[in-house]
Order: C-alpha cells, then sequence, then structure tokens
C-alpha cells in the first residue's frame, strides 16, 4: 500500500469543530481488508490487557484490545502508509500528528453489551489541544448498531468519571461525576450517528461523549479498528492514583512532558 493524500472539504472540517465529530465516507475503501487480516490476527493472539465481556444471558463476545501495533504488521501498515495521519492533520489543524495508540472493538452477533456513553479524555495518560479519534468499521453498520455521539459536548469543559464497557469505575474516587443519562433524554441531547459503509470512517474529539447499543443482530457482528492520534503540544499526564487506560507502564516521561517515545512514533512532523 502507498500513502494516499485525502483533501477534506471546509464542510467537513467545520463539522469536526463545531460538533466535535463528523463523518468521512470512503476514505479508508483500499484498507478494509488489511485491518480485517489485523482484527483475526490480533484475537487470535490477544494481548494480556485484552477484554472480553459477555451480556447477562451469554451470546456473543465484546472483544477489546489495544496497543498492538508493534505487533501487527496489519495496523502497523495502516498506521504509517494510509492516509490517517493526513486527515487528522486537516481535522486537528495541526503541523504534526502522533500516534497515541489503536483499539480494536470486536461485537460479535448478538453480543447483549452495549458500549456506554463516556468520553476518551478522562481515560488517558495524555492531554493538548488537538485530539482525534478515527474509527473505522470493518462490516456494514446500519444506524440501529452504529457508534452515536453528543455533538458540541466536546464544548462543555467538562471531564466524567470513565467506566469499564462493563459499566464498572475505572477509579472509583477520582473526584469526577457521572455521566448524564443521555438514553433518558436523546432528543434532549441531540444524538447522532450514521449507517456506515465498508470505507467509511467517524472521526472525534477525545472529549466527544459518545456511545453505542449492543450488537442484537443474530447473524452479522461489527468490527471497527479506532485509532487514536494527537496533534501540536500533547503533553504526558500521571494523576497521582489513578488507573489510565491504556495503562503504558513502562513509560518513564514525568507529568508535563512532551509526549516521546518509541510507544508514540511521530506519524507526520
Amino acid at each position: 500500500m502507498t500513502t494516499m493524500t485525502t483533501r477534506l472539504d471546509s464542510d467537513t472540517i467545520d463539522d469536526f469543530r463545531e460538533n466535535g465529530v463528523t463523518i468521512l465516507r470512503g476514505v479508508f475503501s483500499d484498507w478494509v481488508e488489511t485491518l480485517r487480516a489485523g482484527v483475526a490476527a490480533n484475537m487470535d493472539d490477544p494481548d494480556p490487557n485484552a477484554r472480553i465481556y459477555k451480556g447477562e444471558n451469554g451470546g456473543g463476545r465484546f472483544f477489546v484490545d489495544y496497543c498492538n501495533w508493534n505487533r501487527i504488521p496489519q495496523y502497523e501498515d495502516f498506521i504509517f502508509n494510509s492516509g490517517a495521519a493526513e486527515i487528522a492533520a486537516q481535522l486537528m489543524d495541526s503541523r504534526q500528528v502522533q500516534l497515541f495508540h489503536e483499539h480494536v472493538l470486536v461485537k460479535e452477533a448478538a453480543t447483549g453489551v452495549p458500549t456506554p456513553w463516556h468520553q476518551d479524555a478522562p481515560y488517558y495518560c495524555v492531554d493538548g489541544p488537538k485530539t482525534v479519534s478515527l474509527w473505522v468499521p470493518l462490516d456494514e453498520v446500519p444506524r440501529e448498531t452504529t457508534l452515536e455521539f453528543v455533538p458540541g459536548s466536546h464544548k462543555w469543559d467538562k471531564f466524567y468519571r470513565p467506566q469499564r464497557f462493563d459499566g464498572s469505575a475505572l477509579n472509583e474516587n477520582d473526584g469526577l461525576e457521572e455521566i448524564p443519562d443521555i438514553n433518558g433524554d436523546r432528543e434532549g441531547y441531540d444524538v447522532i450517528g450514521w449507517a456506515m459503509s465498508l470505507g467509511d470512517a467517524v472521526a472525534f474529539d477525545y472529549r466527544t461523549i459518545h456511545g453505542a447499543p449492543a450488537n442484537s443482530s443474530k447473524t452479522s457482528q461489527r468490527r471497527a479498528f479506532s485509532l487514536r492520534l494527537v496533534g501540536d503540544d500533547t503533553r504526558f499526564v500521571r494523576r497521582e492514583g489513578i488507573v489510565t487506560s491504556p495503562p503504558f507502564p513502562g513509560v518513564t516521561l514525568a507529568h508535563g512532558d512532551p509526549l516521546s517515545g518509541a510507544e508514540f512514533p511521530l506519524l507526520r512532523s
């Protein structure tokens, strides 16, 4: 594969900055099979940090894993050779684009586990003004099982308590408030989402509130590859007594240091 340059139109960029999320149609059509092969290899050989959730009534698995790019060649190929970094640079208005981590989320058929409403930023050991996640589905995604968002929530200047995907708190005494009951007032929060085809992606700010329903289909899985990128002036964050996800136990950066090191390679500078 060779790196392709994708020029985004001004409406798409404006949507991302105003709403904290935007849809990108067909930008990764050439990479679906590569990423599918990577996810298959990942599920055959998960990292020790991988988690598998199942609903109360059984059904399919919700498989979640991250930080495998340097041992799954298909992930590395996509990260370094697709147009992801150029897309991120345009959305973030950033000269520099740096990898934070990749994240794989697979809801098999009949997975009765929703993705709870959350922001990504409170989970993380990074902080900076320019962030973007690129969520790339590897199966057709109907509107009823797609990732959903609260537009504009990246501007609320709030961090809500992060929770594991089984609904338990990541840190019980982190001093953060519970996330609002989005499902209890979906119209009031103007919840949005899109049916997505192969090659599409959705881009969102780390602070944007999002979640996804359970996969109620008895026959179709929902595989997704998510790429977390950061831009100019990103710093490493250490929070006393707080578990971050991913944990990055081997990183020795001090609180406030510019993000650097082999774990966080520069993709564009």
